[in-house]
């Protein structure tokens, strides 16, 4: 199984991400090999933990944008939706969904670094 595959399997809209990029996989998965670290350096939870929600919007809105232009659907979503509940003020929901995405979260990144 190849990376594009086993990324698709779990969610991620492949076609769509390639065609972002003009179906250059090279580069698709370039930019996929860049996005472990590129969430890890967004810190979210402690930031809400802290009170700190305007942080936590930034972290959270540019982890959102980043899993949004490679299509990586499963992180997109929970993001948006995180994004959105901070916003509102509706910070335990934040929170709690956020909880709730780190193990689909780590399940993809661990995927990215395989390969």
């Amino acid at each position: 199984m190849t990376l594009l595959e086993e990324l698709a399997e779990n969610g991620a809209d492949i076609s769509d991400g390639l065609n972002r990029l003009m179906n250059n996989e090279q580069i698709y998965i370039k930019l996929l090999k860049k996005l472990p670290d590129s969430i890890e350096k967004q810190e979210v939870l402690s930031f809400i933990e802290s009170g700190d929600i305007p942080t936590a919007i930034q972290n959270a809105h540019t982890i959102k944008g980043v899993t949004g232009n490679l299509s990586v659907t499963p992180l997109y979503t929970a993001y948006t939706k995180i994004v959105n509940l901070l916003r509102a003020g509706n910070i335990s929901d934040a929170r709690k969904l956020y909880v709730e995405t780190i193990p689909v979260q780590t399940k993809l990144l661990d995927i990215i670094r395989k390969y």
